[in-house]
């Protein structure tokens, strides 16, 4: 019962939960990282922390001695780094925390690592995929295009009003982490399947409960993101994918797509609705290997 307490306290559960479904990280991974935020939780308690909005710097940097003078292994204590930034990047986003103290923990060397991505003929593949014999492919088409095009967070996606869409400017206003808001482009092809799921689908879903939202579950409510994860696991088995695939994955194939194709990084940076561009950078990465790549396939003497 004093577990549960403290995971209610400290919000592990609904971190869970964007990890397994925004996220689309293995089980082992999950597991791993409930596992690190519980032990801060519980190293909190000692210092009289009721959650993670008490939580400072300064905590964070005994919390890791602590666990240095426990005998963890390095790649341990760089996971637990990885898992507090994840958390707190995560609490901070969702209006949980006001400011987020992992933001001056030194990252170990090689703790980040390059998103995954599908290539464009994938994306094609999975934007294909709904059956337009089956009543929400349409729904279901529109909300991937959208993602796609426009590299939401699928938190944003799920909240997006309808009030937020300007089609006819191929515009939608996003309303991002710390409430800033932000507008994004959306493109002629999200514009058509959006057309056509406001017309024909959504009225068929709509019984006052959708709560003026673009994207609705078959009951008519808000889709969650554990639905938006269904849709998209689904689709990616349809389209014979065999990389894993979760909604992030749209938003790093997004960025990515974008500068492989000539964008320029801070137009990037304010359509992702990055506060630092060196959260951007690391796409300029992706674009370097793809460089390397198309180097030694063309280049003469690679």
């Amino acid at each position: 019962m004093e577990i549960d307490q403290l995971a209610r306290a400290w919000s592990v559960e609904a971190f869970v939960d964007h990890l397994r479904f925004e996220r689309g990280l293995s089980d082992r991974t999950v597991d791993a990282y409930r596992h690190d935020v519980v032990r801060l939780a519980s190293f909190g308690r000692e210092l009289d922390r009721a959650g993670p909005g008490e939580i400072a710097p300064g905590d964070l940097r005994r919390y890791l001695l602590r666990l240095k003078d426990l005998g963890l292994a390095s790649t341990s204590i760089a996971r637990n780094v990885s898992a507090l930034r994840t958390y707190f990047g995560f609490l901070a986003g969702e209006g949980h925390v006001e400011n987020d103290p992992s933001e001056r923990i030194d990252a170990p060397k090689g703790w980040r690592t390059l998103p995954a991505v599908l290539s464009v003929e994938e994306m094609d593949q999975l934007l294909s995929a709904p059956d337009l014999a089956h009543p929400l492919a349409w729904r279901d088409r529109a909300l991937l295009e959208f993602a796609y095009a426009s590299g939401v967070r699928v938190s944003e996606l799920i909240a997006l009003p309808l009030r937020s869409l300007a089609l006819s400017e191929e515009m939608a206003t996003v309303h991002g982490k710390g409430s800033k808001e932000r507008l994004v482009p959306i493109g002629r092809r999200a514009v058509g399947t959006l057309s056509v799921y406001l017309r024909e689908t959504r009225p068929r879903l709509e019984r006052g409960k959708g709560q003026g939202r673009v994207f609705l579950n078959a009951r008519g409510g808000p889709l969650t993101r554990m639905g938006v994860w269904k849709i998209l696991r689904g689709h990616t088995e349809t389209a014979g994918i065999e990389k894993s695939v979760s909604p992030h994955t749209l938003r790093h194939s997004f960025a990515t797509h974008l500068l492989e194709g000539g964008a320029d990084l801070l137009a990037v940076q304010e359509m992702l609705g990055h506060a630092d561009i060196s959260t951007t950078q690391i796409y300029t990465h992706v674009d370097r290997r793809y460089l390397a790549e198309v180097h030694r396939s063309f280049h003469p003497r690679p």
